[in-house]
């Protein structure tokens, strides 16, 4: 921090920038001016940067936010200053040369070290007499008692006007600060060539040509892994950093489906259709989080207790590289695996559907394989992570057991196979009616084995072991009772969710909900 601040200033209210990186329909910001004058900071914490689920191609994406941010907050008045360190050791520096009236910031659900690091926060503001100002940031509750009326709460939230952006009060002589790059923080290279940018006029955009001119077919299109790209949002990063806020959204989806009421059949086409499965989709994005907000432990310990002990972490499993380098011989599993390297995205079947190999087919513990999956997608978003992660791995007790045939999905999701080649071009020597099992090939002695790999494992084989085990222990006593704990305190209460599995005995499972949503935030 510069000398010149260590000048007498007036008292000021400082807003925290965390997962909230814009301006408009920002509560915090709006309140925080009302209060007196405002000082805008980003805090860059170097331990978060270098968590197991945190990765370059993040903060690539927040860095582009940062600058937009930056230049929107001067826009107001005030531009947004940029700090490195522990957040209570930058407050206390602020402090120590002038008062702090209050502290300002959205309700954060993040991953386990940004809990333990609010609880320090909230601790340091206690013993300084700081009052902490923390607002709702989305759907998401915090302190939740009950799931019931849950929905409902959601649409009084979301129907609720937007707010404006404050004209803010400006404070002279502050050194804004750099916004380090990915070598400052000494992140491991990432690169991610077709990776989405942050900011939100990148966001904007996202949202508008979706709504108006890509979404039309978004129902039929979304699991396609070729079409999937263009036909889906593509607004979950900007939602998971900030840069629009679910409210935003959700009123702009309404408003689109007003002006549709009013067009010719022939013009309104698919639209109803599509708008109604997204806007359903923006509840499955907080549903998902309150999940975690609820239940921190979701992101390191299974959700039903008795799968316990069921896979054990192999960190040097020669299974979990091949999985994560898209080199297990099972060639739709291995193109979306290296599509998602380059793009940062994959649609929410496809998503499933690796988890779904890494947690049966290659019997992985899901921490590691999870892990991994944040690390790739430039839109992780925890709280919807770690709840679908276990999900996808059969562990929450609660959900239908959903084993993927790897073979059958290529053969579903991609029958020509232009996506498998397009990003498996080893199997070019390999005819179009063997390109999902290319050992079937007349061919196949001269490819696989040599220049791609023969299959790691027999997927028929391994899903049938996987499904003795995991319904044996779904058999055990008392393990139905455990569910229906969890499935009163995480499952939705929303009216047409079909209910799967329901036993008169106890001891079976009580409550499977099948989940038919996006395996990562907001499509």
């Amino acid at each position: 921090m510069q000398s010149s601040e260590k000048c007498l200033f007036p008292p000021v209210n400082i807003v925290w920038f965390k997962r909230d990186l814009r301006v408009n329909d920002h509560r915090v910001l709006a309140q925080a001016s009302l209060s007196g004058a405002v000082l805008p900071l980003f805090v860059v914490e170097d331990e978060l940067w270098h968590q197991p689920d945190m990765s370059a191609r993040h903060w690539e994406f927040v860095q582009d936010c940062l600058i937009d941010l930056r230049s929107a907050l001067h826009q107001l008045g005030q531009p947004l200053l940029v700090r490195r360190g522990r957040v209570i050791d930058v407050l206390a520096h602020f402090q120590s040369n002038y008062k702090i009236s209050g502290l300002y910031s959205h309700e954060e659900t993040g991953n386990a070290w940004t809990f333990e690091r609010d609880q320090k926060v909230g601790a340091w503001c206690a013993q300084n007499a700081i009052p902490w100002y923390q607002t709702q940031q989305h759907g998401t509750q915090r302190r939740l008692t009950s799931r019931n009326g849950w929905s409902r709460s959601w649409n009084r939230y979301m129907a609720q006007p937007l707010t404006n952006a404050p004209i803010l009060q400006p404070i002279s002589d502050f050194s804004v600060g750099t916004i380090p790059s990915v070598a400052d923080l000494g992140l491991s290279p990432d690169f991610c060539a077709q990776r989405q940018k942050g900011g939100r006029e990148n966001g904007l955009e996202r949202l508008h040509s979706f709504l108006y001119q890509r979404g039309e077919f978004y129902r039929n299109e979304m699991s396609n892994p070729l079409n999937g790209s263009t036909a889906c949002s593509r607004i979950s990063p900007h939602l998971a950093w900030g840069t629009v806020s679910m409210r935003e959204v959700s009123h702009k989806v309404q408003q689109r489906q007003q002006e549709l009421k009013n067009q010719p059949k022939q013009i309104v086409g698919r639209w109803p259709g599509a708008l109604s499965s997204f806007l359903g989709r923006l509840h499955w994005h907080c549903h998902f989080i309150q999940k975690l907000e609820d239940e921190p432990r979701i992101e390191y310990s299974n959700l039903h207790r008795a799968y316990d002990g069921l896979r054990q972490p192999e960190p040097e499993s020669g299974r979990l590289k091949a999985w994560e380098n898209g080199e297990t011989g099972l060639p739709f599993v291995d193109a979306c695996m290296r599509s998602l390297a380059t793009t940062g995205w994959l649609n929410f079947r496809m998503r499933a559907m690796l988890m779904a190999v890494a947690s049966y087919h290659l019997w992985l513990d899901w921490k590691q394989p999870g892990n991994h999956l944040a690390r790739q997608f430039t839109d992780y978003e925890p709280g919807i992570h770690w709840p679908q992660i276990q999900m996808q791995s059969g562990t929450t007790g609660i959900n239908t057991i959903r084993i993927y045939n790897p073979i059958k999905q290529g053969y579903d999701q991609d029958p020509d196979g232009r996506f498998v080649r397009r990003w498996l071009p080893e199997l070019v020597g390999i005819e179009d009616a063997f390109v999902h099992e290319p050992w079937k090939a007349p061919n196949a002695r001269s490819i696989l084995g040599k220049v791609y790999p023969e299959p790691i494992v027999d997927h028929l084989a391994a899903a049938k072991r996987a499904k003795n085990k995991i319904w044996g222990i779904r058999a055990q006593v008392g393990f139905g009772i455990a569910a229906k704990v969890i499935s009163n305190k995480h499952g939705s209460r929303k009216s047409g969710i079909p209910m799967r599995g329901m036993q008169k005995d106890e001891n079976c499972l009580t409550d499977q909900l099948s989940f038919k949503f996006d395996n990562n935030n907001v499509r």
